[in-house]
């Protein structure tokens, strides 16, 4: 599949998202403090792709470092590495970079986080086009990212 399509390995992590990039930023409760290890083992199971109803193989192992896939919307296929793995007391999930043939070039984080008033979820991601479609879609490519994210979290149920 090649080496990863971008310089900014690992930027969605921790700090600000690299400048050059459309950024998504998104954050919503999912329930109680007491659901966060459920929370934290779906989405390293690739839970939040396949419920918003990407193809993810499904003998895929969960997230770890270096682990490869090929994600898949209808006729669109992404291939992308997971660059990163949040183990923390309060923090847990995973973020993937894309590889050649991915339809944008960037990164998108995956995390939970366990805080006072409860369990999040939250989304990062920094994107710009990857492929000569994606650049000749303009900002259709930002408004499929946006109904992705919707969909993301909408298979984790209502808001907590």
């Amino acid at each position: 599949m090649g080496e990863l399509t971008y310089p900014e390995v690992g930027a969605t992590l921790a700090g600000p998202l690299p400048a050059g990039y459309h950024h998504l930023s998104v954050e919503r409760r999912i329930g109680p403090r007491t659901s966060y290890d459920d929370a934290v083992t779906h989405v390293l199971g690739w839970g939040l792709q396949r419920g918003a109803g990407l193809c993810v193989d499904p003998l895929l192992a969960p997230a770890t470092v270096g682990l490869r896939t090929v994600l898949g919307l209808g006729p669109l296929r992404a291939p992308v590495e997971v660059v990163g793995v949040l183990d923390e007391p309060d923090r847990g999930g995973f973020a993937y970079g894309t590889l050649p043939g991915h339809p944008e070039c960037g990164e998108e984080l995956f995390s939970v986080e366990r805080r006072p008033d409860g369990t999040w979820i939250v989304i990062r991601a920094f994107s710009r086009p990857g492929r000569w479609f994606t650049r000749l879609a303009g900002p259709v490519g930002r408004l499929t990212q946006r109904a992705i994210t919707r969909r993301y979290l909408g298979s984790l149920g209502p808001p907590g």
